[in-house]
């Protein structure tokens, strides 16, 4: 196998199309939105990537069917604009790689007719979140007044250390393509998977792409982490009544 292969699984006829990107990151914020967006809306896979780059290790359907591990584009209609959707299980393994599997995934994207892309993923707080906000980073100062209309923060010196991974790099390699490139963060305390940040970030993406979604399924999600979450402070505050051995000293 090549170090990148590229199958083709379908050819549609797509109008303007905006590429999101979800992959794997922090709380998994990014990867629920794409994947969110192909359970709502009617969509077509079109685009499997194959790359050395990856885990050596195959998935396991609900048939025992194994699959090479792959990013995919997903074809998907909103009602309204056409969407170009890339998720997956997994990012590369080294630097090179990610420069190598973001420039492919690029000129899939360019042959399509994507003239703006939009990269998801989330920021991590250290911390539960009670009021979610949504980060920005834009390729071009024009694209900020938009985003900003819609509740979008860019915050000096913010995401710390910036961004990492596909999702910088569509920004960056976007940005030299002349694209059309931001990436939107929702705020996540980073330690579970995040169903209330990705909605932040979908109701983002709708307002700007004009679309809606039924987030009933997403709202069930929510629920059931904010019981791990309960459980997680539950322990934590027992934890905080333990005695420790210097306040035993003290008793009696």
């Amino acid at each position: 196998m090549d170090a990148i292969e590229i199958e083709t699984v379908a050819e549609p006829t797509l109008s303007d199309p905006v590429l999101i990107e979800g992959l794997p990151g922090v709380g998994h914020v990014g990867k629920l939105a794409a994947e969110y967006l192909l359970e709502e809306c009617n969509s077509e896979l079109v685009r499997r990537v194959y790359a050395d780059e990856f885990p050596p290790q195959v998935s396991i359907d609900d048939d025992g069917v194994a699959e090479l591990v792959c990013a995919e584009f997903h074809a998907v209609e909103t009602g309204g604009r056409d969407l170009l959707v890339l998720t997956g299980d997994h990012q590369a393994g080294s630097n090179a790689g990610h420069y190598h599997l973001t420039e492919s995934f690029l000129d899939i994207a360019e042959g399509f007719g994507v003239e703006r892309l939009f990269a998801l993923g989330g920021v991590p707080t250290g911390e539960l979140i009670e009021e979610y906000h949504v980060l920005g980073a834009v390729t071009n100062a024009d694209l900020k007044d938009g985003l900003e209309a819609e509740g979008v923060e860019f915050r000096e010196d913010e995401p710390a250390g910036g961004i990492v991974g596909v999702s910088g790099l569509l920004l960056g390699l976007g940005g030299r393509r002349s694209l059309d490139a931001a990436c939107l963060m929702g705020e996540t305390s980073g330690y579970l998977v995040d169903p209330k940040s990705a909605r932040a970030v979908l109701e983002v993406l709708e307002a700007t792409l004009d679309f809606e979604l039924d987030y009933a399924s997403l709202e069930d999600r929510a629920e059931e982490m904010e019981e791990v979450v309960g459980k997680i402070q539950e322990m934590q505050n027992q934890s905080a009544q333990v005695p420790t051995d210097d306040d035993l000293r003290y008793i009696g």
